[in-house]
């Protein structure tokens, strides 16, 4: 039979010293009470007694490994001390205790309280057979409570045991969810700043491109002007650098103080952002629906990095110089979209390269919008964008909201 409740018993255990003095006192004890004669106030060693008492106790060092045969060997010595008439004492029974506290520590309840019921009415029954009285004599009853009692204390060991195993194990199931929440944390602050990265570094490297190839034509055909245009190049290295900076700031630890304060950009920034495009030949023609409503810092910052995205698409693959971006709000969502009447196969990213729509829809994903990017039947390219004022509202409340607005007067 199977134990269980976590103990699993050992192929080879040891038999310590300690268990072994235990069987040595079980042994003088029990063999004392079997000498003892009623009534005569004196000792009498009994070699029948010597033997049981014997094969009984120094069997308990296996008790661990063999439970149910230790205690099978001590009931069987138990009874055989019953119908010898050696029960004057309860002591000639402690192999028989100490073998139910053994089987109640290492299986489970029912299993436990079946051995001890078991060896009671052994005892019991070759008691009463032994001399025919009544089953509620005070030897009986004080028998099943010597019985009771080791499968009960067993009981309470094997249940804290149990207890202590779970406890320990669900410490070690929190050190180790702790673990993986943290590397998870890790990974995706990696994954954010690597698209702050890509964002920052595509827009102005675009422009300063653009910027470039200006001058070089400029160069060419009016010197006078090339000083402009690499004054636009500088003012956008320098922008460059500087969100790089407040980017590169989010990797230092947060009581260095040394680490930047500059704002984090937002929809704030908007005309300057169009007006880097202006000076590279974008024109975008910007409208709002609705009343500005607050932003939360985070749906801000995705909001400002998913236009600047889409226009930097626009300009680097659209081959157009005009765009459109209209932001619509309402109670609880902003509505970005970003058009273009130019080329838009090459919107879409090329195997192995461009990240600029995964990472747009990665930001709205993780603040519970959406994001959607198409060809346009007419021609060109659209990108919406639906990012909820506060991060975490649920995705159902768009259509609700949206039927809201209709009705509005």
């Amino acid at each position: 039979m199977a134990v269980s409740n976590g103990y699993r018993p050992r192929l080879g255990p040891r038999i310590g010293t300690r268990d072994v003095l235990a069987a040595v006192v079980l042994f003088v004890l029990s063999v004392v009470a079997a000498s003892i004669i009623p009534h005569e106030h004196r000792l009498s060693l009994r070699w029948p007694a010597l033997l049981l008492a014997a094969v009984g106790c120094f069997s308990l060092p296996w008790r661990r490994r063999y439970p149910f045969a230790v205690a099978a060997l001590a009931v069987t010595c138990g009874v055989t001390f019953q119908l010898l008439g050696f029960d004057e004492s309860p002591l000639v029974n402690s192999p028989v205790i100490v073998s139910v506290f053994s089987v109640a520590a290492l299986t489970d309840r029912r299993t436990a309280w079946s051995v001890a019921s078991a060896a009671a009415a052994a005892l019991i029954g070759v008691a009463m057979v032994h001399d025919p009285r009544s089953w509620l004599q005070p030897d009986n009853v004080a028998t099943l409570a010597w019985m009771a009692l080791p499968a009960a204390v067993g009981d309470g060991v094997r249940s804290r045991r149990a207890y202590v195993i779970a406890v320990e194990e669900r410490a070690e199931h929190a050190e180790r969810t702790r673990e993986q929440e943290a590397q998870q944390r890790v990974a995706a602050e990696r994954v954010r700043i690597a698209r702050e990265l890509h964002d920052v570094v595509a827009h102005h490297i675009a422009l300063i491109n653009a910027q470039a190839g200006v001058a070089v034509h400029l160069g060419q055909a009016r010197p006078q002007q090339v000083f402009a245009a690499l004054k636009d190049i500088q003012e956008t290295s320098r922008s460059a650098l500087d969100e790089l900076r407040v980017t590169v700031s989010l990797l230092r630890q947060s009581d260095d103080f040394a680490a930047p304060r500059d704002p984090i950009p937002g929809l704030a920034q908007i005309p300057a952002l169009l007006a880097s495009f202006e000076r590279v030949g974008l024109a975008v023609l910007h409208t709002r629906q609705g009343d500005a409503q607050p932003l939360a810092s985070a749906v801000d910052l995705a909001a400002y990095r998913i236009v600047q995205e889409a226009l930097t698409n626009v300009r680097k693959h659209a081959r157009t110089d005009k765009a459109r971006l209209h932001l619509s709000y309402n109670r609880q969502w902003l509505t970005i979209t970003v058009q273009d009447d130019g080329c838009a196969a090459p919107h879409g990213p090329q195997p192995g390269t461009g990240h600029g729509l995964i990472g747009m829809k990665e930001r709205a994903a993780s603040l519970g919008g959406k994001l959607t990017a198409h060809p346009r039947p007419e021609g060109g390219f659209t990108v919406t964008a639906e990012l909820p004022l506060r991060p975490g509202m649920p995705r159902d409340g768009v259509a609700s909201q949206a039927l809201l607005e209709e009705k509005r007067p």
